[in-house]
């Protein structure tokens, strides 16, 4: 895969880990994909919220 120094800096600052490491271990990759559908499920809990009680108004 090619990647740019910013993709690699961006993986660092939010998962810790550089992309050949994601590449290389799957153990890695499964712990960051577990955290990215986590934060995903939260953001859309907070847009739902946010969403009725917008429509409350």
């Amino acid at each position: 895969m090619n990647y740019t120094h910013e993709m690699e800096k961006a993986m660092h600052h939010a998962h810790g880990i550089g992309f050949e490491v994601y590449c290389q271990k799957h153990q890695e990759r499964m712990k960051v994909e577990n955290r990215r559908e986590q934060e995903y499920s939260l953001s859309r809990k907070i847009v739902e919220n946010f969403a009725k009680k917008q429509h409350h108004l």
